[in-house]
């Protein structure tokens, strides 16, 4: 896993996706501090990473990256982490579009396209 501070190219998690599912990158965003960590096994994995490393649960969403995508489907809301009733986020993927607009503008400053 790598946690991603500042910008990370397209090229690595192209390579990242080719040595696990192939088509994906598994990534974390930490909303608040504006970092994301990638290349886990599991969303929950990348998760406990931040959590360990300062972020606080709540600001953190999981999401998938398609690398080989050029369209707006390369980033994909759909993670089991999501799950946060106390948020009125009741399913896999993020209900509030202001926050999902977040999220994007995060990937797009650290993903180097």
């Amino acid at each position: 896993m790598k946690i991603v501070y500042n910008k990370i190219s397209i090229e690595e998690l192209k390579s990242m996706a080719e040595n696990t599912f192939g088509s994906l990158v598994k990534a974390v965003v930490d909303v608040e501090r504006e970092i994301i960590v990638v290349d886990g096994e599991l969303h929950s994995d990348e998760e406990s990473y931040l959590l360990e490393n300062g972020s606080k649960q709540s600001i953190l969403w999981g999401i998938n990256i398609y690398p080989d995508k050029v369209s707006k489907d390369w980033i994909e809301f759909d993670s089991l982490i999501n799950i946060k009733p106390w948020m009125n986020n009741r399913g896999r993927g993020i209900d509030d579009p202001s926050l999902k607009e977040k999220i994007k503008e995060i990937v797009e400053k650290r993903v180097k396209r």
